[in-house]
């Protein structure tokens, strides 16, 4: 597995996938940056006018609730038919699911009309949108990535998807295979936009990568150590996330090898 996931950075270098991204306001800049430092190519575009030509360019479509508007909503649904319609993977975040009607039920929507690839939350989303109890603060979660296991499982058998729980150890599952990931540092949960970041990063690796669970486990692994690397020597939040964009650009196969921490089962 982790020469997979080598062999996907290398792929994401030299081939550049397009990752078509409608996201939230907060984020754009940044996590454009992180799939630059990847390697990717990002394109933020959410006008329903054009998002399917876009979606149409892309090597993957990655969907983020973060912000919402009925015509944001609106695009994400035409885009993901399109993507669907291309064989085209596509990553959906449901950035705090759980904390409002409105946000619940459109995750919900966009899993019933067109169940993605790959869905990435954290514990409470997760487990709002299996119908577990669980409660999430604004868009944080307070319920962690152990406490939505059987979410996850649950969720990726019913929409034969691949489910990212991220959290303090990471959990992915396609309702069969299991993998638990213990990269990353503390510093991630101090800087806004790192889990949509690292939902941009899922749909860079599904772009070269035709196994979602191998692209999800991938990008959660190489952006834990990218994090890792980072905290290093950054002091604070602040000269963290300059210097995550770093060790985006900087990590390779052999930090990969060394540093990855992932068990299967």
């Amino acid at each position: 597995m982790v020469e997979e996931i080598c062999s996907s950075v290398e792929q994401i270098r030299n081939i550049h996938p397009l990752v078509h991204n409608i996201t939230n306001y907060v984020v754009m800049n940044f996590t454009a940056n992180v799939l630059l430092a990847l390697g990717a190519s990002p394109v933020m575009a959410h006008a329903e006018e054009e998002v399917e030509e876009m979606v149409g360019l892309a090597n993957a479509l990655v969907l983020n609730i973060g912000t919402l508007s009925q015509p944001w909503i609106d695009s994400m649904a035409r885009a993901a038919r399109a993507a669907r319609n291309r064989s085209i993977p596509v990553v959906l975040d449901p950035v705090g699911a759980g904390a409002t009607r409105f946000r619940t039920e459109t995750a919900r929507r966009l899993l019933g009309e067109t169940p993605p690839a790959v869905l990435r939350g954290n514990g409470s989303e997760i487990m709002a949108l299996a119908g577990s109890k669980g409660t999430t603060k604004g868009v944080d979660s307070v319920a962690g990535s152990q406490d939505a296991r059987q979410a996850a499982m649950d969720l990726a058998k019913s929409y034969g998807m691949v489910v990212a729980v991220t959290g303090a150890e990471d959990f992915v599952t396609d309702g069969s295979r299991r993998a638990l990931i213990a990269n990353g540092h503390g510093l991630l949960s101090r800087v806004t936009g790192t889990g949509c970041a690292v939902s941009a990063v899922t749909g860079a690796f599904c772009g070269v990568q035709k196994d979602p669970f191998t692209a999800a486990l991938g990008a959660l692994v190489t952006f834990g150590i990218a994090g890792e690397i980072a905290a290093r020597e950054a002091p604070g939040p602040g000269s963290f996330q300059i210097r995550l964009l770093d060790a985006l650009d900087a990590v390779d196969s052999p930090a990969i090898r060394e540093l990855a921490r992932v068990s299967l089962s």
